[in-house]
C-alpha cells in the first residue's frame, strides 16, 4: 500500500521528493506509486537519505569511491584507437525490490534457464527442434555461435549449463521482461560484490541494521557447487579469463581471490595426451573443472577460430571426451543469439504447455515473411540488428544498423533490405524502462535502469543470487545503458520485513577447507611477471638514487661532464638531457612496466600495493611536468625514494611466504646486485673521477655503515668489501646471491632427489666466488663477469621455472 502522507521526512526529505516528482518521475518509477508516494520498500532508505545534509551525503559518496579505487575496481573505455582505464562509475543510490517481488522474479528466471538446459541439450544432441519444425534450420547452420565441434556433448547427461545471468528490465504496465540472457562471460557476479561492499562504506549504519539480504550466502553455495562439478578429480579448479586488456578482467581476478580458484590464461595452458595441464613453477599440473569466461570461439584455435591467441589448442578435445569439466559447455554462447529470441515463446509453449512466467521482450526473425512484413510495418518503434549477433540490442544499441528508423529514407532502405535478405536480421521491440532515483547535481534525478541477475545450479537445483548489478542509462535514453556510453551501475537490495542471515566464505565448515579450491600452485605466468615486478621496482629505485646524486653534485657547482663516472653516465645516461623531466622519464618507464606486471596478477597482488603502486606512478610523472628549480631536484627525487622503499617494504613484508614471494625476491635480488656490479666496477676502476667511491656508498646507502665498519676515508678495497662482499650488507652484491640461493632452494622441484638443479649449482658457485674472494682481487672486469653470471643465473631460472 502507499506511504502515508505523514510519514516523517522532514524540510529534505519533501524537498528531495519534490523535485524528483516534478521530473514526471512517479511515471513507471521504482520507487514512486503512480500518485506520488514512496513505496514501502524505499520508505526506510528515504528516511535515512533525507537526514542527511549535502556534506554528509558527498563525504559518503566519497567513502565508497574511495574504497572502490583503492580494491583497483575499474572499467577500461575503449575508442578507436586505445583503451584506458576509468574510475568505476558507481551509482550510490541503491535500487531497492522487495523480497516477495524478488521471489516471483527468480521463479520467472529459474523456469527461464531450465528452458535454455533443454534448448542447449537439443542444439548439441538429437537436434529435435529443428527436425520437428520448432526452429528454423538456418538459425543454427548459419550461426557462428553454434559451434559443429561440440555437437554430441549434449548426449552425455551431464547439465551443460551451471551458471547463467539474465538482463531484465520493468516496462510501463509493471511487467518484468527479459532483455537479454548472458551466458557466455557476462559481467555481474564480481562487481556486484564489489558494488555491495562500496555501499555498505556509504551506508555503514544503515546497511547494518537493514533487513537486506546478503550476498555471501550464494558464493557459499557457489563454490560448493563448483568442488561438487570437480568431484573426486584432482585437478585444479581455473578460470580463463582473456587477460588484463579485457574489462571484464577486474572481476575475473577477484572472483579468483574470492572463491579460491587458479586464475589462468590460454597461455598457461597445454593439452598433453588428452588432458589439460597448466603450466606452473612446479611443472605441469591437472586441470579439473574449468570456468570459462572467454567468447567461446576463442578458447581452441586448433578446432574454432584459428586466429584466436586467447584459448588453448586441443581444449575442445578435452571436453568431447570427459578429460575436462567445464561449468558452461564451450559452445553455450549460442543461446545469447538475438534471432533465437524470436522462438523462445514457440519452444516454451511446446515444452511447458504454457508460456514462460517471465516473457523476454518481443522479438520478430525476418527470415519468414509475417515476421518479416511485421518489423516492416512497425518499424518505427523497433530496433533492428544482425539476427545472428550476441550482443543484445537493447543493452547496447551501438550494434543497431539502421539508426533511428523514424526517418523515411532509412526506414525505405531497411524495408529493401529485408526484402531480400531478411534472413539476417531481427527486429525488437523497443521497450521503455523503469527508472530509478540517481544522485546528480545536489538532487534525485529519474533515469532508465535495468538489472543483471546472476544463478548458479546447486545440488538442489538453481540459486538465484539475492540482489544483482543494476545499469542505469546516462540520461533519460533507455539505450545509452553501457559504461561506455557514460551509463552507471547501481546495487540491487533485496529486503526482507523480517531479520536476514548474514552469512559469510569465512564461516565455512573445516571440511569444506579440507577440500577447498586452492591457488597454492603459481602459474609460470605469474611467476614471471612477479620476478620482473621485482626487477622493475629495484631498477626505478636505483635510476632515482643515481639521478639524486648527479643533481645534488650539480647543484654543488659540478658540470654535467664530471658530475658521475664516465661509465654510469655513458651506460645509464645517454641520450638524457640534463634536467629533472628528461631524467624522470627514465626512472618513471620502469615504474610503468611494473604496474603492466601488477595489473596481470592482480589475483595475486594486494588491493593496497596497487594502490601504493598506482600512486608512485603517479607521482613520478607529476615530477616529469614539474618545473622544479635545480636546488629542489635532489628533494623532490629523495621524495619519490621514500615512496619505492616504503612501496617494497610493504609488498614484500606483508606478502604470504610462498612461491610467488620468492620470485619477486629473486628479482629484487637479482637486479640489486648486477646493478651493484656496474656501479662498483665504475666507481673502482682507474679512471673514476674524484669522489667516485664516495658516490658508491652514497648510491649503495652504505655510507653510515662503511663509516661504522672501517672509520677510515673510502679506499677501493674498503669499498669492494662493503658492497660486494660482505654477507650483512642487503646493499652487498653477496648478500643477494646468498639471498636469491636459499629461495631457489626453496622452489618446487629442487628436493626431487639428491642432485643439485642446474640454476642451484650456478647460483651456489657464484656464492662460493664471492665468499672466498679478498676484496683486492675483485676488480673492475670481475665484477663484469659477477655480473654476467647473475644474468645466466636469471636465464636459466627462466628457462627452468617461468618458460
Amino acid at each position: 500500500m502507499p506511504t502515508p502522507p505523514s510519514f516523517a521526512r522532514g524540510q529534505i526529505g519533501q524537498s528531495l521528493l519534490a523535485s524528483y516528482t516534478a521530473q514526471g518521475a512517479a511515471q513507471n518509477d521504482e520507487m514512486l506509486h503512480p500518485d506520488g508516494t514512496i513505496k514501502p520498500v524505499w520508505a526506510p532508505f528515504f528516511d535515512h537519505l533525507s537526514r542527511l545534509s549535502q556534506d554528509d551525503l558527498a563525504t559518503r559518496f566519497s567513502r565508497g569511491d574511495q574504497y572502490l579505487r583503492d580494491a583497483g575496481v575499474l572499467f577500461r573505455q575503449y575508442d578507436e584507437t586505445l583503451s584506458t582505464e576509468r574510475e568505476w562509475p558507481l551509482s550510490h543510490i541503491p535500487v531497492i525490490i522487495g523480497e516477495d517481488e524478488w521471489r516471483l522474479i527468480s521463479e520467472g528466471l529459474i523456469e527461464r534457464a531450465n528452458l535454455l538446459e533443454f534448448i542447449l541439450q537439443d542444439f548439441y544432441g538429437d537436434n529435435t527442434l529443428v527436425t520437428s519444425g520448432q526452429l528454423p534450420a538456418k538459425l543454427l547452420s548459419q550461426n557462428p555461435a553454434w559451434l559443429r565441434p561440440m555437437v554430441g556433448v549434449g548426449k552425455g547427461g551431464a547439465h551443460l549449463l551451471n551458471t547463467v545471468s539474465f538482463e531484465i528490465g520493468r516496462g510501463p504496465d509493471g511487467q518484468w521482461w527479459v532483455i537479454s540472457d548472458l551466458i557466455e562471460a557476462p559481467s555481474s557476479v564480481g562487481f556486484a560484490v564489489e558494488n555491495r561492499i562500496a555501499m555498505g562504506r556509504t551506508f555503514p549504519n544503515f546497511f547494518a541494521r537493514a533487513n537486506i539480504h546478503r550476498l555471501a550466502g550464494y558464493f557459499q553455495e557457489f563454490q560448493q557447487m563448483l568442488m561438487r562439478l570437480r568431484g573426486r578429480d584432482p585437478g585444479e579448479v581455473a578460470l580463463l579469463s582473456p587477460g588484463p586488456m579485457n574489462q571484464n578482467y577486474a572481476e575475473h581476478a577477484y572472483l579468483a581471490r574470492y572463491l579460491g580458484l587458479l586464475l589462468v590464461e590460454g597461455e598457461d595452458l597445454i593439452v598433453q595426451q588428452g588432458k589439460v595441464m597448466v603450466r606452473t613453477v612446479a611443472g605441469l599440473k591437472p586441470v579439473g573443472l574449468l570456468w570459462n569466461r572467454l567468447p567461446s570461439a576463442m578458447s581452441d584455435p586448433l578446432e574454432l577460430d584459428s586466429s584466436s591467441m586467447l584459448g588453448a589448442a586441443g581444449l575442445v578435445e578435452a571436453i568431447r571426451t570427459g578429460a575436462l569439466r567445464t561449468v558452461n559447455t564451450v559452445g553455450a554462447g549460442v543461446l545469447e543469439t538475438r534471432a533465437l529470441m524470436a522462438f523462445f515463446p514457440r519452444i516454451a509453449r511446446e515444452r511447458l504447455g504454457r508460456a514462460l512466467a517471465l516473457p523476454n521482450i518481443a522479438t520478430w526473425w525476418c527470415g519468414q515473411d509475417g515476421q518479416r512484413d511485421h518489423v516492416i510495418s512497425n518499424m518505427a518503434r523497433m530496433m533492428v540488428g544482425d539476427a545472428f549477433s550476441t550482443v543484445p540490442l537493447m543493452a547496447d544499441p551501438s550494434t543497431m544498423d539502421f539508426g533511428d528508423l523514424s526517418d523515411g529514407p532509412r526506414a525505405t532502405q531497411l524495408a529493401d533490405t529485408l526484402r531480400t535478405a531478411g534472413h539476417r536480421y531481427v527486429g525488437q521491440e523497443a521497450v521503455t524502462l523503469s527508472r530509478t532515483p540517481v544522485w546528480e547535481n545536489g538532487q534525485l534525478v529519474a533515469r532508465p535502469i535495468c538489472i543483471r541477475i546472476s544463478m548458479g545450479r546447486t545440488k538442489d537445483g538453481w540459486a538465484v543470487m539475492p540482489g544483482g548489478y543494476a545499469r542505469i542509462s546516462a540520461g533519460n535514453d533507455a539505450k545509452a545503458l553501457a559504461m561506455q556510453r557514460g551509463g552507471k551501475v547501481a546495487d540491487v537490495w533485496v529486503t526482507s520485513p523480517k531479520k536476514v542471515e548474514t552469512p559469510s566464505l569465512l564461516s565455512v565448515s573445516q571440511s569444506a577447507v579440507t577440500g577447498s579450491l586452492t591457488h597454492a600452485l603459481l602459474p609460470s605466468r605469474a611467476a614471471d611477471n612477479l620476478f620482473w615486478l621485482g626487477r622493475y621496482v629495484e631498477r626505478a629505485e636505483q635510476n632515482m638514487r643515481l639521478f639524486r646524486a648527479y643533481f645534488a653534485r650539480i647543484c654543488d657547482g659540478a658540470n654535467h661532464a664530471d658530475a658521475l663516472p664516465v661509465f654510469i653516465r655513458d651506460q645509464l645516461m645517454t641520450g638524457v638531457a640534463p634536467n629533472a623531466s628528461a631524467f624522470a622519464v627514465r626512472f618513471g618507464e620502469p615504474l610503468d612496466l611494473a604496474l603492466q606486471a601488477a595489473s596481470r596478477i592482480r589475483d595475486r597482488f594486494s588491493p593496497d600495493g596497487m594502490m601504493a603502486l598506482r600512486g608512485l606512478v603517479k607521482h613520478a610523472k607529476a615530477l616529469d611536468v614539474q618545473h622544479v628549480p635545480l636546488e629542489d631536484t635532489p628533494v623532490q627525487i629523495s621524495g619519490l625514494l621514500r615512496q619505492v622503499t616504503g612501496f617494497a617494504g610493504l609488498v614484500h613484508e606483508n606478502m604470504y611466504r610462498s612461491d610467488g614471494w620468492r620470485f619477486l625476491s629473486i628479482g629484487i635480488s637479482l637486479e640489486r646486485a648486477a646493478n651493484m656490479c656496474d656501479i662498483l666496477a665504475a666507481c673502482v676502476s682507474a679512471e673514476s673521477s674524484t669522489g667516485a667511491l664516495d658516490l658508491a656508498l652514497e648510491l649503495g646507502d652504505s655510507v653510515v655503515s662503511h663509516r661504522t665498519r672501517f672509520q677510515i676515508a673510502a679506499t677501493a678495497e674498503s669499498v669492494v668489501d662493503l658492497m660486494a662482499l660482505d654477507p650483512s650488507n642487503p646493499r652487498a652484491v653477496r648478500y643477494h646471491i646468498t639471498r636469491s640461493k636459499k629461495h631457489i632452494a626453496n622452489l618446487p622441484t629442487q628436493h626431487e632427489d639428491h642432485h643439485m638443479s642446474h640454476v642451484a649449482r650456478q647460483v651456489l658457485l657464484l656464492e662460493t666466488q664471492l665468499a672466498t674472494s679478498e676484496p683486492e682481487a675483485v676488480s673492475p672486469d670481475a665484477l663484469r663477469q659477477i655480473k654476467t653470471d647473475i644474468w645466466s643465473i636469471s636465464d636459466t631460472l627462466n628457462a627452468y621455472h617461468l618458460a
